[in-house]
């Protein structure tokens, strides 16, 4: 009787459309394909085969990324898009601030006169022996 491994988490298995790749695969494949191909048959006879390979490579490397790359269930062109928004749509200062009930005791007065004690019988213990313990 043939074996079949079934997942555990459902919500993680994507339909291949195909050759094993899925829909947004496929596209940006596509894409890839056609910026990369063209670039390298217009530019190999002025720049020469090698240059043209890597000038075709480096203009479809993004696309494959974006085809390729996934973080927590996120494809990339969500993560690139969530730190853009991070970076140019919120504010740098955040608006809110909370009050800060240290800066309000140590105006009156309180915690300077908290911590002069607590100095003064840190240091007056320190000078008083500690008796060694009896085994």
């Amino acid at each position: 009787m043939p074996f079949v491994p079934v997942p555990k988490d459902l919500t993680k298995v994507k339909t291949k459309i195909a050759l094993g790749l899925t829909k947004r695969q496929l596209i940006c494949f596509s894409i890839a394909a056609a910026i990369g191909l063209p670039t390298y048959f217009f530019t190999r006879g002025i720049i020469g085969n090698s240059a043209a390979m890597l000038l075709m490579i480096g203009l479809m490397l993004p696309a494959f990324f974006i085809a390729m790359y996934e973080k927590d269930g996120q494809p990339a062109e969500k993560i690139i898009r969530n730190m853009l928004r991070a970076r140019w749509y919120f504010p740098v200062v955040r608006p809110y601030r909370t009050e800060n009930l240290y800066a309000y005791l140590e105006k009156e007065g309180k915690i300077i006169a908290e911590n002069e004690a607590t100095t003064q019988s840190g240091k007056a213990a320190c000078r008083r022996k500690i008796p060694a313990k009896k085994q």
